[in-house]
């Protein structure tokens, strides 16, 4: 089978629906042709001239980045202006540009999951809710001889998941009925006459995320030409969708010491904190990027919270609530996420070559001589 760049977006749309970003995101496909042959997929925080350089080398016909590289609008396409002039070389040698920016960051095994797992926590769980991470009840009805296959199949499409446990559905028997028209081919019943048909209510949790997919293995495994079904919007939230990402140490540690662990963790040749350095911790948040305005929202029973790119009035912020911070940086919270999505565009998409691309930290320590 033929991989074409419409083959990684899919598989990273399993991974990280676009219905997950949120509002004011630009994800997605944002250059190339969906149906574009391609061999190789080069993978980065964020596709920049040296990342576009690594890709002509190697030879890619795709870059995936956690970045979207068409951010704000282009209202030029002048080449004196260094990230045009990078957007119209991508293009001019046919190499495709997909990101998954918010979504990636609120599904598990994401970029929060991933840094809170580089740091050593345990009983990781999302942070915060997921503004986008609502659920409806599918709700269809099925002939009793097909109700295993029609529920596996909505399982493998990822329904049917309350917390630990996966195939999660109810059902219940009633009788349906239905009249085949002239050009109908009726699973059971005859043309032209109203037929009772013995049926099973099955009902069913689908993220809103992941309903198209839900959909499509319904009409796939269900014996009816045109089957019935209601999907029943919910306040519910699917708990596995969050920004950030929390959990605890093994053992408590001092901040000075927790500090000194996420920069070796994370490779980093320094790290800021913020609060006492003798102080105990032990319930650690995360969020990748810039996660300082997420400070508000940090439970309080939270003793440091470690994100990138802190602001001075957020930093006061924490401390009058008795917050410690570690600012790891932006690039220092996220770039193990390029790693992450090569290795998963191996496993999912057999036969493509895939290579994490991972640029040095921008920022250096600057250090006074000894």
């Amino acid at each position: 089978m033929t991989i074409t760049v419409n083959t990684i977006c899919q598989a990273m749309d399993s991974w990280a629906p676009q219905s997950l970003a949120y509002e004011w995101d630009k994800v997605g496909l944002q250059i190339g042709e969906p149906g574009m042959p391609v061999e190789r997929v080069l993978t980065c925080l964020t596709i920049t001239a040296a990342a576009a350089a690594r890709a002509e080398q190697w030879g890619a016909q795709m870059i995936v980045a956690h970045h979207p590289i068409l951010f704000s609008a282009l209202k030029t396409l002048r080449t004196d202006d260094p990230h045009t002039r990078l957007c119209l070389r991508l293009a001019a040698r046919n190499i495709a540009c997909f990101a998954a920016h918010t979504n990636l960051d609120v599904v598990p095994g994401g970029v929060n999951t991933l840094l809170a797992e580089t740091l050593g926590l345990q009983k990781i769980i999302p942070l915060v809710p997921s503004p986008k991470a609502g659920q409806v009840k599918l709700v269809t009805f099925v002939p009793e001889t097909h109700l295993a296959t029609l529920r596996e199949a909505l399982s493998q499409a990822g329904a049917g998941v309350i917390g630990d446990y996966a195939e999660c559905t109810f059902s219940s028997h009633g009788t349906g009925t239905f009249r085949p028209g002239a050009g109908a081919n009726p699973f059971s019943g005859q043309v032209g006459k109203l037929n009772e048909e013995p049926e099973l209510r099955l009902e069913i949790l689908v993220a809103k995320a992941t309903l198209p997919q839900a959909l499509q293995a319904l009409r796939a495994a269900h014996p009816y030409e045109e089957p019935a079904c209601d999907i029943v919007s919910l306040e519910n939230r699917d708990a596995r969708f969050g920004l950030g990402a929390r959990g605890t140490l093994a053992r408590p540690a001092t901040l000075r010491d927790f500090a000194e662990s996420v920069r070796q963790a994370l490779k980093l040749s320094h790290v800021r904190i913020v609060g006492d350095p003798r102080r105990k911790v032990q319930r650690i948040a995360v969020c990748g990027g810039a996660g300082g305005g997420e400070i508000p929202s940090i439970p309080r029973d939270i003793d440091v919270y470690v994100t990138g790119d802190l602001k001075y009035h957020e930093a006061d912020a924490a401390q009058e609530r008795g917050l410690a911070l570690i600012d790891a940086g932006h690039d220092g919270t996220e770039r193990n996420i390029a790693a992450a999505i090569a290795k998963y565009l191996k496993k999912v998409v057999p036969g493509l070559e895939a290579k994490a691309f991972v640029e040095t930290e921008i920022f250096q320590l600057v250090a006074p001589p000894p």
